[in-house]
């Protein structure tokens, strides 16, 4: 038997070992590598979470999410219809038309949105049978990115009225502002406001200043915390109206939230609790109680793709036998 079948085998290392450093030790390798798994930039919940916190919502947008689960789903004494169609070449028509049950007063808009995405342009036709006329012309993302600048128009042929509007909005990481501009003879009106967002925590403050009188119409401060499933929200309006708000996503199917508001000078609080239902992929049921005995029930059905039906109540507990209770009736088309 030859000398080199017995002779026990060196394995030879790469050039680039013997040149350099030594690989580390394969403990120090799992370490690394357990340390690289479980990183917590590189967590997918902390992903999604830092991704949905990047860009804070809009001053007005706080508490949305509590503020739809008391408003959507309803239209007390109502009769409405809506009704969405799209062009095929990309105009967008919607149509609203609503009656009063007690009043049978009508009303009814048209609007009409064309997008020209290759420039950020939208142009919006607007009608109502207040025979008002508006036009809105928006560019976003064009001048930098985040940034969107609108001028709307409003002409009453019946009156005269005429008015203008410039809206600016930049959004960016942490940071949502927005300052409109109301043209007027007697001066220009300033809303202004601002949001400040980290880790999931929000801060907004915004204010009006009528130039015309030289003085602040308006002053409110919002403090807020949102997370996936849960949000807080409270604010101030003007020093003397407190209202706060929260919202919490119990499972797949339910959603609650909580209404509290008060105004200085009156001992009444107010207070209100809504829940909203998901029976099946096409119909949800929706409650509300606030702290004067009144009752609202609302029960959405999807009949087919592009109709949903919208039936609600309104009870006062207090005057049950007394009447004067609600209904409502909604429809909406999409095509």
């Amino acid at each position: 038997m030859s000398a080199s079948l017995l002779s026990p085998q060196r394995h030879v290392l790469p050039n680039s070992h013997h040149q350099g450093a030594r690989p580390p030790p394969c403990s120090a390798r799992m370490r690394q590598c357990v340390r690289a798994r479980v990183s917590p930039s590189s967590h997918p919940a902390t992903l999604a979470s830092s991704a949905e916190m990047a860009v804070p919502p809009a001053y007005a947008d706080l508490g949305k999410s509590a503020k739809d689960i008391f408003n959507k789903g309803y239209g007390f004494g109502l009769v409405k219809l809506d009704v969405k169609t799209k062009s095929a070449n990309g105009v967008e028509f919607k149509t609203s038309g609503s009656s009063n049950i007690d009043t049978t007063k009508v009303n009814a808009n048209l609007e009409t949105k064309y997008k020209w995405d290759e420039y950020g342009l939208t142009f919006t036709e607007k009608w109502n049978t207040d025979n008002t006329l508006g036009t809105e012309i928006t560019v976003e993302d064009q001048i930098t990115k985040g940034l969107k600048l609108a001028f709307d128009t409003t002409f009453s042929p019946n009156t005269g009225k005429k008015s203008g509007k410039v809206k600016t909005a930049y959004k960016r990481e942490f940071l949502n502002v927005g300052c409109d501009v109301d043209f007027d003879f007697a001066g220009p009106t300033i809303h202004a406001a601002a949001v400040l967002g980290y880790e999931g925590w929000l801060a907004g403050y915004q204010m009006t200043f009528d130039s015309a009188k030289s003085k602040m119409s308006r002053n409110n401060f919002a403090i807020g915390y949102k997370t996936g499933d849960f949000q807080l929200h409270t604010n101030v309006n003007d020093g003397s109206e407190f209202g706060g708000s929260v919202y919490q996503k119990v499972n797949g199917n339910l959603e609650t939230a909580v209404n509290l508001a008060w105004t200085a000078g009156n001992n009444s609080t107010r207070f209100g609790i809504a829940a909203k239902y998901q029976l099946d992929s096409s119909a949800s049921i929706s409650a509300k109680v606030n702290n004067s005995s009144l009752v609202g029930v609302g029960y959405t059905q999807t009949l087919r793709p592009g109709v949903k039906l919208t039936l609600s109540a309104l009870v006062d507990g207090k005057s049950f036998n007394a009447g004067g209770h609600k209904l409502g009736l909604g429809l909406e088309l999409e095509a």
